[in-house]
């Protein structure tokens, strides 16, 4: 018998449908890919439930807030010396430049009225003086010029000083060629210059103290300003470490972890150096500021006036009475040597509150006794003059004994004692404050490695346990 073939045949569709169909199979998906984030995120959280892994981040956040208190605090400190250099050795000379060209101006102009006064042949030793003046101020000028910005004020005003100066110079040799003579018109040269140094060149001159002053107030400010980011890293670094420390001793019962103290007294060695560096060199740049600077302030004005009232005093005798007040009542100069008088007492008596030491205080004493003669023959003077006696008068003014001229040099000498006093104060205190912040930068960046390798060892040798 045969057998049909054992295959499966296709089943018949009835007639007007379509065959059936196998079912389809379902597509194979990939894996989807999973970004290091979302790896490193779990990773993270796996290695948080372990005390191993817990550990380990601990490690690295101790040691990335150690590494970064040291570098914060390296460029804080950093910022705070290098302002602090500027006080030192930019601002503060700049400053001291500006207020002698001020003093060279004004002494060059007093010496140039005393030298008219004393006739056809001007003394050979007023001459010299007038000629180191304005040598002196120019050459602190083009110093000056060389290292501020041509924009800025002092910029300007020392742009219009190199511009007035030689204008000046000209009209006073002017004056010297007809004095020589015996012509009039010198003594209307010399009252023209000295208007132009009153008007013109000695504001100036003014203008670029006071603003190189501001840029001093401006460098000691950036100086003394505290660098509270370094504070705070350093106040989270050290209760960072503590709670590490505490954390370790309530799991071990083990006191100590030898590199989290190690850790520990790293950062607590460079907050304290934070704290006391910069406290000195603080207090020694606003003592540098508040005695020494304010001193000079108020001796370099002084100064200034008193020339000021010099040159003014000669002036009144040059003139005869030639120049009046705006309202025709008084002479002129002698107007302006009032005034100058008076605001060299008003300087001298801030001077003297603000001088810290005997070596301070005399010279400004000496001072004030010198003005006080000064105005006592001055008026005397003034008396002999409009009695008709010119020749003696004039020999109050400018003779070698019991003359104005006299008294002026007095005063000008312990002015020049007591200025020279205060810069040296200035210069020691803001050098001892530039000095407090030296090796800061580089110790703090030093000791924070070496916290950080610390704060990694203890880590490490709770990790050991484990292995």
């Amino acid at each position: 018998m045969t057998y049909p073939p054992n295959v499966r045949t296709a089943p018949q569709s009835a007639p007007g449908h379509a065959p059936a169909q196998p079912p389809a199979r379902p597509a194979i998906q990939p894996p989807a890919h999973r970004g290091a984030w979302a790896v490193g995120k779990e990773r993270l959280r796996t290695a948080a439930t372990t005390e191993p892994g817990r550990l380990q981040i601990i490690g690295a956040v101790l040691a990335a807030l150690v590494v970064a208190f040291g570098a914060v605090t390296a460029f804080e400190i950093s910022d705070r010396a290098s302002a602090a250099d500027d006080v030192v050795s930019r601002s503060q000379p700049l400053s001291a430049d500006a207020a002698s060209i001020h003093r060279s101006l004004a002494d060059a102009d007093a010496a140039a009225a005393n030298g008219f006064l004393a006739g056809a042949e001007e003394p050979r030793a007023i001459h010299e003086r007038y000629e180191k003046d304005i040598t002196a101020a120019s050459r602190l000028l083009i110093n000056a010029a060389a290292n501020t910005d041509s924009s800025t004020e002092s910029g300007r005003q020392i742009a219009a000083l190199n511009e007035q100066l030689p204008r000046y110079t000209g009209l006073i040799e002017r004056a010297r060629a007809n004095n020589r003579q015996g012509l009039p018109l010198g003594g209307a040269y010399l009252r023209y210059a000295n208007l132009k140094m009153s008007n013109e060149l000695l504001p100036a001159a003014d203008k670029l103290y006071q603003a190189e002053t501001k840029r001093l107030g401006e460098d000691n400010d950036d100086a003394r300003d505290w660098p509270f980011v370094s504070f705070g890293l350093g106040v989270l670094v050290l209760g960072a470490l503590v709670w590490a420390q505490r954390r370790n001793y309530r799991r071990t019962n083990r006191m100590f972890n030898h590199g989290l103290l190690a850790a520990t007294a790293a950062s607590t060695v460079v907050v304290l150096w934070l704290i006391v560096g910069h406290s000195v060199a603080r207090a020694e740049l606003n003592n540098a500021m508040e005695r020494g600077q304010e001193s000079l302030k108020a001796l370099n004005s002084s100064r200034v006036q008193a020339l000021q009232a010099r040159a003014n005093e000669n002036l009144a005798v040059v003139s005869r009475g030639a120049v009046l007040t705006p309202d025709g009542k008084n002479d002129q100069y002698e107007f302006n040597y009032t005034n100058r008088m008076d605001a060299v007492g008003v300087t001298l008596t801030s001077a003297k509150d603000l001088a810290d030491d005997s070596e301070g205080r005399d010279p400004v004493g000496d001072a004030t006794n010198a003005v006080a003669e000064w105005r006592t023959r001055h008026k005397k003077a003034r008396a002999t003059d409009n009695g008709g006696d010119y020749d003696s008068a004039l020999q109050q003014i400018i003779g070698p004994k019991a003359s104005t001229g006299q008294s002026f040099d007095t005063v000008d000498a312990a002015l020049r004692r007591a200025i020279d006093h205060e810069q040296r104060e200035f210069t020691a205190s803001a050098t001892s404050g530039r000095g407090a912040l030296d090796g800061l930068p580089v110790g703090a960046a030093a000791l924070a490695v070496l916290g950080a390798a610390g704060a990694v060892l203890g880590i490490n040798r709770r990790l050991s346990e484990y292995r």
